[in-house]
């Protein structure tokens, strides 16, 4: 099982991004959805690897937030509320997310094997580079290019040639993306076991 704890960067100085972030989010497939644990924090269950992973590239495209997933097992039934959950993956996403608000890459792993929470947590720190570094214009080429447009029609999408597209996705490390997840995927999942 996953837990994803997630938290405003720099929220004392910024507005309240949470009503926005549950509002775009509401549609993701949860076990529990995102909700509000407190102040400027979000916390949601999944169950699903591909999920957890969709959702992570998603806040790191986003740049606000820290992001915490934990790993292991949650008490059953789970509650209808998210913060009410309990459980070993509850506690290490709370680890987790704190270790993001100093990492480089904002995002961070725990979990009952520790080995396995740590491969996760190396490849996240890998591909949250390459995402953090992408311009607007990178991000919303590769945004494009995740819901499986073809270059021609996110040319076309953006009002620029298939040349600058491909350069844009180049820069934005689109092909090291691609090749990362399944990776992460893979590793996601053999954390969970």
């Amino acid at each position: 099982m996953f837990v994803l704890t997630v938290d405003q960067r720099g929220s004392r100085r910024d507005i309240d991004r949470v009503a926005n972030l549950l509002d775009e989010l509401r549609a993701a497939p949860l076990l529990r959805k995102f909700e509000r644990t407190a102040g400027d924090e979000v916390q949601a269950v999944a169950d699903d690897a591909a999920v957890v992973l969709d959702l992570a590239l998603n806040l790191l495209d986003r740049d606000n937030w820290s992001i915490g997933i934990g790993i292991g097992p949650v008490e059953t039934p789970l509650p209808a509320q998210t913060r009410a959950g309990r459980g070993p993956a509850f506690e290490h996403a709370r680890t987790a997310v704190e270790r993001a608000k100093n990492a480089p890459g904002r995002i961070a792993a725990d979990g009952v094997d520790t080995e396995s929470a740590s491969d996760v947590d190396a490849a996240l720190t890998l591909l949250a580079t390459i995402v953090s570094r992408r311009t607007d214009q990178g991000v919303e080429a590769v945004a494009l290019a995740r819901a499986g447009l073809p270059q021609a029609e996110i040319a076309t999408e953006l009002g620029i040639s298939k040349q600058a597209v491909s350069q844009r996705l180049l820069t934005a490390g689109w092909q090291a993306e691609l090749v990362g997840r399944p990776l992460l995927h893979r590793l996601l999942e053999r954390a969970d076991r």
